[in-house]
C-alpha cells in the first residue's frame, strides 16, 4: 500500500515536471478526501469555516508553519470565520503530487484543536 499523502513530503519542482493528467488528478483528489476541488485542472481549492476570526487566524498561522516546513506555499485568503486555501505548483502553473501532499497536511492542521 502506498504511503498516505499526509505522510509524504513536498518535492521541489524545477519547472520541467509535467503537470498531472486528469486521471492522476482524479485519483489523488479521491485519496485526499472531502472538500477539495481541482479547479479547471489548475489548482486545488478548499474553504474552511470557523466560529470567529481568531480561530481562523490561528488555523492560517498553523498552515503557514506547515507550508514553511514543506517549502511549498499556498495562497491563503483569510476573512472573519473563514480561510480559503488555494494550492498549485507555480513553476509549472499546474498541479503536481506535492500539491495534494500539502492539501492533505492542511486537512491534518484543520483537524487539530
Amino acid at each position: 500500500m502506498a504511503t498516505p499523502l499526509k505522510q509524504r513530503h513536498c518535492v521541489p519542482c524545477r519547472g520541467n515536471t509535467p503537470a498531472l493528467e486528469a486521471e492522476a488528478r482524479r485519483a489523488l483528489l479521491e485519496e485526499l478526501g472531502g472538500g477539495w476541488e481541482a479547479v479547471e485542472g489548475h489548482h486545488l481549492r478548499k474553504e474552511f469555516r470557523f466560529p470567529n476570526f481568531v480561530t481562523a487566524l490561528a488555523f492560517v498561522n498553523r498552515v503557514g508553519d506547515v507550508a514553511e516546513a514543506e517549502g511549498h506555499h499556498p495562497d491563503i485568503e483569510l476573512t472573519w470565520g473563514r480561510a480559503t486555501i488555494k494550492i498549485w505548483t507555480h513553476a509549472i502553473n499546474g498541479l503536481t503530487e506535492s500539491d495534494f501532499v500539502l492539501a492533505a497536511k492542511v486537512d491534518t492542521v484543520a483537524s487539530q484543536p
